[in-house]
């Protein structure tokens, strides 16, 4: 058949037929990651944390080089696990600008999102969502703090809604609903797949007025449409199987606006259970700070206006009590993680704990010199990497070696050029 012969089909054409969206993942080497990832007898696992205010450089950033580095104030919070974490300094996302606007990218690394018609992209999450989420229950957890926002995002480039509230987080992981409740689950996952029977069969249906070209493609779709199908069967497994029973008690929501350490608090708690109980393997968490004077002794006003110090010194001491007490709760977080032995080591050996955020200097606005970590995940560490020269290193590049770490036979994710120079696996 000739190409000026073929029908002109649009991709979407069996999708509107049936009146449904699919958003498939992508295929490349999706075979042999999930075959290395269910092959690994230790499960490596993601914890992604941005908070959205920046955070002070003088405070954060050490003096120094490499293992004989001299922490800051801030690093000296965490100096339990300096021989499990590792310091990045001249790092940033390529072509991602507009200040606050750059928080939506922080995991995503989409460039100009305050550029009109931005369009976001994949987070690393949820591109590891979708080749090793099927391992647990669920595939991954979107987590926030003050916010309903996330940092997390899909294939389209969507966002994922946060789950801001930790008494309903509770419920979803360890409470089991009713008989009816599950019943109803499993009935609509059922007629998902359904649907993708019908779109498989339009696909096939299709690959008879094409060209051998389109053929290709629509064989490769209807190995997606197979991959999702085999995914939501996982999903009507895990609803049918019972929750994880934990002893913590069901913790309470928070009504007051000022209550920022509280919330990250019990989010962290909640998030190192997940983890410890294998109900995911990854998870998403954005700290959203506002206006709203958080309950700090010293502090008398909200981090955003305090970011704008103008080198203010009351305004510098108020937002470093603020920040301090955000570190402490992450060293706490790693704690939880360092006191739960897994096979080999502690759950903190398998879990990547990534800190930072996408403004590196709040006061200015800056996108440039983030502050940002990572701790356990089985790293080479104890460590200041200082990868900034006339221009700075990709933060992307963590980001492939963190999912290599994960199993994942990724070489790049969005701007990357390569693995995080320096940082090896031990």
């Amino acid at each position: 058949m000739t190409k000026s012969s073929q029908s002109t089909i649009s991709r979407r054409t069996m999708l509107r037929g049936l009146g449904v969206g699919l958003a498939l993942p992508m295929l490349d080497a999706m075979t042999p990651a999930v075959a290395a990832a269910e092959a690994s007898t230790q499960p490596q696992r993601l914890i992604a944390i941005q908070t959205n205010q920046g955070i002070l450089p003088k405070y954060f950033f050490p003096e120094g080089e490499g293992h004989d580095y001299k922490a800051s104030p801030y690093l000296q919070v965490l100096d339990n696990f300096r021989e499990r974490m590792t310091v990045f300094s001249g790092v940033s996302h390529p072509e991602v600008d507009g200040g606050h606007e750059a928080e939506q990218c922080f995991l995503t690394a989409a460039p100009h999102p305050g550029m009109g018609g931005f369009r976001n992209s994949i987070s690393v999450d949820q591109f590891a969502a979708e080749r090793i989420g099927h391992l647990t229950r669920f595939p991954s957890l979107a987590l926030s703090v003050g916010t309903k926002r996330s940092l997390s995002y899909t294939q389209s480039g969507v966002q994922i809604p946060g789950e801001n509230s930790p008494s309903r987080l509770f419920r979803k992981l360890f409470v089991q609903g009713s008989k009816q409740e599950v019943e109803a689950q499993v009935a609509k996952l059922r007629h998902g797949r359904s649907i993708l029977d019908s779109v498989g069969e339009r696909a096939r249906q299709l690959g008879s007025r094409v060209g051998g070209s389109d053929r290709a493609k629509l064989d490769q779709f209807y190995t997606g449409v197979r991959d999702l199908e085999k995914r939501l069967h996982k999903s009507e497994q895990w609803e049918q199987q019972p929750k994880t029973k934990v002893e913590m008690a069901p913790p309470r929501d928070f009504d007051d606006p000022g209550a920022l350490i509280e919330r990250t608090r019990v989010m962290y708690d909640l998030a190192h259970i997940a983890m410890e109980t294998d109900s995911t393997r990854l998870i998403s968490i954005f700290v959203y700070q506002n206006d709203a004077k958080p309950n700090i002794p010293g502090v008398d006003t909200g981090t955003h206006p305090l970011t704008h110090h103008g080198n203010q010194p009351e305004k510098l001491e108020q937002l470093r009590r603020i920040e301090e007490a955000q570190f402490r709760e992450l060293s706490s977080l790693l704690g939880n993680l360092d006191e739960r032995s897994v096979s080999g080591g502690s759950l903190l050996d398998t879990t990547s704990v990534i800190y930072g955020t996408a403004l590196g200097n709040g006061n200015s606005h800056a996108n440039n010199n983030l502050p940002v970590l990572i701790a356990g995940g089985g790293f080479r560490h104890a460590q200041h990497l200082s990868l900034g020269g006339n221009s700075d290193y990709p933060l992307p590049n963590l980001f492939v070696s963190v999912l290599q770490r994960l199993g994942l036979e990724a070489d790049k994710f969005a701007t990357s050029t390569g693995t995080m120079r320096g940082l090896e696996i031990i």
